[in-house]
């Protein structure tokens, strides 16, 4: 039963989590924000002591997303097209360049 319920939700399975998974992050990347930074450290103790082992630059730098967001809500805004990031596909053009090229 456990592993039933676990193909539901795991987006490599199911498309319908798949789908999900698309939209919210198209969603987070208007306002500049990733899925970690969604993660409410007053309501979970271990997000709390997770963030408290961040080093400090990664700390700042997800409070800012998550100010940035804030006030764009409040304006009823966007972040510009130019500023969303992207933070994946520097990495996953890497790797195909290396599957492509080295290893084939």
């Amino acid at each position: 039963m456990a592993s039933f319920l676990q193909s539901l939700i795991d987006p490599r399975k199911n498309w319908l989590a798949k789908q999900h998974m698309k939209t919210l992050s198209s969603r987070l990347r208007r306002y500049g924000l990733r899925y970690d930074d969604l993660y409410d450290p007053y309501y979970e103790p271990d997000i709390k002591e997770a963030l408290n082992r961040l080093p400090r630059e990664i700390v700042d730098a997800r409070n800012q997303r998550l100010k940035r967001a804030l006030d764009l809500s409040m304006k009823h805004e966007y972040l510009p097209e130019d500023l969303q990031v992207y933070y994946l596909l520097i990495y996953l053009l890497t790797a195909n360049y290396y599957y492509i090229f080295v290893i084939k």
